[in-house]
């Protein structure tokens, strides 16, 4: 299975609905003059969703040895109207997540 298609598959699983690649997209987010996060986003056509016709996805490695590898799907919901501004919101949800769990 290729990258793309395990992308696709962690569409299908989480959103329920097939898609096609349509790019990818370098993305490098700076914050405060250090950079927080630089890969690709790949970007796919949803078929049949209610609420969004596109999705943001990547993966990337992880320091859980149980989960070596993390997939991120984004919808093409505001605020996440970009490759760009769905890794922010990804970035934001990771801190909230992390503060609930610190709560």
């Amino acid at each position: 299975m290729t990258y793309i298609e395990e992308l696709k598959d962690v569409i299908r699983k989480l959103h329920g609905v097939e898609s096609t690649h349509r790019q990818s997209v370098p993305v490098k987010e700076v914050f405060k003059g250090k950079t927080v996060w630089e890969g690709v986003v790949e970007v796919f056509e949803l078929h049949g969703h209610p609420k969004a016709t596109h999705a943001y996805a990547w993966s990337h490695a992880t320091d859980d040895p149980k989960q070596p590898k993390r997939s991120v799907t984004v919808l093409k919901i505001p605020p996440a109207v970009s490759p760009e501004t769905a890794v922010r919101v990804s970035i934001m949800q990771e801190l909230r997540d992390a503060e609930a769990a610190e709560a």
